[in-house]
C-alpha cells in the first residue's frame, strides 16, 4: 500500500495539470487595461492552488484571489525535477516601459491555456511609487496581465509594508543607540543591554556572538572586565557615515532631505537624513537573494548600516535587531500567487530595482514554480529594467545565488524604443510614436 501510494504521489507529480482555464472575449477597439482586468473573473486562488499541485496546509489564502505558498513545499517536492527555465528581459526601455511583463505574462498564457502545457509566470512586485507616476502598474497589458489588477499594484500581500517596518526598525535603532551611548555611562549601558531578570542575568544568542566578533571569550556577564564591558556595549556609531536612510512606498519629495532630531529630548543630536523609497532598500535584495528564513536571517545580520568612530563597518547584528527583522519578515518570504486574465499561475514576489540592487523577482518564487511545473514544463521569470543590467544582473548575482541555469532568453526589442535611442524624439504618455 505503502509503494502504491508513491507511486501514485510521483505520477501527480509529473502530470499535467488539470487546469480550468478562464476564456477571453476580446473586444475592438481594445477597452483600457483596467477594463479588461474588471471584465474578467478570476478564480478562487485556494482552487488554482490544488489545479497545480499545491496541497490544502501549504497555502494561505488572503481574500479571494490572492495566496501565499508556504516554504515546507520545497521540503516535499525536492526529488521533483526542475522544468525549464525561461528568462525575458528587454532592450533599454522607455519611461513607459517596453511590455517585458506583457510578453511575460502573454507567453504563459500560450503555453498553459492554449498548448495544455504546465507553465508558470514569476514577477516581480510593483512599488506604489511608479504605479501612481508616470510608468503607471506593473501587471502587463491588454489581454495579457496579472488579475486582479488593483491587487497586483496595491500592497498585495503587504509585503513592501513588511520591508518598510523592518527598515525602519533598524533606522531607529541606529539613532536611538548613538542617543544613548552619548548619555548614559558604560555601566548603566551594560546593565541595559543585558538586565537582571529573576537575579539571573544571561546574554542572549545575538550578544553572545557579538562577543565572539570582538574576541571576549566569556559567557558569565559578571566575568566582564571593565575595558571589555564598554567594548562590548558601545557601537561608537560615526553619524557622519550612517548609510541606512528611512523608507517610504510612496513618491514624496519633500522628504528626500530632511532635519531629524528636533524634538527637545534629542537636543543636539539632529543630523540630515533622508526618506527612499522601500524598494530601494537593502531588506528588499536581501528577500530576493534568500533560500530560507534561517538564510534571510544571516543576511539581514550581515547588512552595513555605519562605520565605527575607528572606521570599521557598523551591522544590524551589532545592533541586536536581526531577529526582530526577521519576524518583521516571516510572512514576506512566502511567494504569492496570483492568476493572469486565462485563469494560469503566476508568483509575485519582490521587487528590488536595478540600478541600486540586482532588479529581479525572488529566488525562492522561481525554485517553486520549477518543482511545481514538473520537468516538462516552464517558468518564465522576468528580468526588470533593460537587459544591460536586469539581465546581467540575472545572470552575474540571482544565478549565482540561486544556482540555477536558464534554458533560453526571450528579448523584448520595441521601435519605439530603438527610435528613442536612436535619436529621436522622448516618449511621452498619450503622444504617438513619431514617424519618419
Amino acid at each position: 500500500m505503502v509503494s502504491s501510494g508513491r507511486r501514485w504521489l510521483r505520477e501527480q507529480q509529473h502530470a499535467r495539470w488539470r487546469l480550468h482555464c478562464l476564456k477571453l472575449q476580446p473586444l475592438s477597439p481594445v477597452p483600457s487595461d483596467l477594463e479588461i482586468s474588471r471584465a474578467q473573473t478570476p478564480k478562487a486562488v485556494d482552487v488554482l492552488a490544488k489545479e497545480i499541485g499545491l496541497l490544502a496546509d501549504e497555502i494561505e489564502i488572503y481574500g479571494k484571489s490572492k495566496a501565499k505558498v508556504r516554504l515546507s513545499l520545497l521540503e516535499r517536492l525536492k526529488d521533483q525535477a526542475d522544468g525549464k527555465y525561461v528568462l525575458v528581459a528587454g532592450i533599454t526601455p522607455t519611461p513607459l516601459g517596453e511590455g517585458k511583463s506583457t510578453v511575460t505574462v502573454g507567453l504563459v498564457q500560450a503555453l498553459t491555456a492554449h498548448l495544455n502545457i504546465n507553465s508558470f509566470a514569476c514577477l516581480r512586485q510593483p512599488s506604489q511609487g511608479p504605479t501612481f507616476g508616470v510608468k503607471g502598474g506593473a501587471a502587463g497589458g491588454g489581454y495579457a496581465q496579472v488579475i486582479p489588477m488593483e491587487e497586483f499594484n496595491l500592497h498585495l500581500t503587504g509585503d513592501i509594508h513588511a520591508i518598510t517596518a523592518a527598515n525602519n526598525l533598524l533606522a531607529a535603532a541606529i539613532d536611538t543607540r548613538i542617543l544613548h551611548e552619548n548619555t548614559q555611562t558604560d555601566k548603566a549601558l551594560y546593565n541595559r543591554l543585558v538586565p537582571s531578570v529573576n537575579g539571573v542575568r544571561e546574554f542572549s544568542s545575538i550578544q553572545l556572538a557579538r562577543l565572539k566578533k570582538l574576541g571576549i571569550n566569556k559567557t558569565d556577564p559578571s566575568a566582564l572586565t571593565e575595558e571589555e564591558v564598554s567594548k562590548f556595549a558601545r557601537l561608537n556609531i560615526d553619524p557622519s557615515t550612517i548609510t541606512w536612510q528611512r523608507v517610504l512606498d510612496t513618491n514624496d519629495r519633500f522628504l528626500r532631505k530632511m532635519t531629524i532630531g528636533q524634538a527637545p529630548t534629542e537636543k543636539g543630536y539632529s543630523r540630515q537624513a533622508q526618506f527612499d523609497i522601500a524598494v530601494a532598500s537593502e531588506i528588499m535584495a536581501v528577500l530576493a537573494l534568500t533560500d530560507s528564513l534561517a538564510d534571510m536571517k544571516e543576511r539581514l545580520g550581515r547588512m552595513v548600516v555605519a562605520s565605527d568612530k575607528d572606521g570599521q563597518p557598523v551591522t544590524a547584528e551589532d545592533l541586536g535587531v536581526t531577529g526582530a527583522l526577521t519576524v518583521l519578515m516571516k510572512d514576506a518570504i512566502k511567494p504569492n500567487l496570483m492568476q493572469t486574465l486565462e485563469g494560469t499561475p503566476v508568483f509575485v514576489h519582490a521587487g528590488p530595482f536595478a540600478n541600486i540592487a540586482h532588479g529581479n523577482s525572488s529566488v525562492l518564487a522561481d525554485k517553486i514554480a520549477l518543482k511545481l511545473v514538473g520537468q516538462e514544463g516552464f517558468v518564465v521569470t522576468e528580468a526588470g529594467f533593460g537587459a544591460d543590467i536586469g539581465m546581467e544582473k540575472f545572470f552575474n548575482i540571482k544565478c549565482r545565488a540561486s544556482g540555477l541555469v536558464p534554458n533560453a532568453v526571450v528579448l523584448v526589442a520595441t521601435v519605439r524604443a530603438l527610435k528613442m535611442h536612436g535619436g529621436g524624439p522622448s516618449v511621452r504618455e498619450n503622444k504617438k510614436c513619431y514617424t519618419e
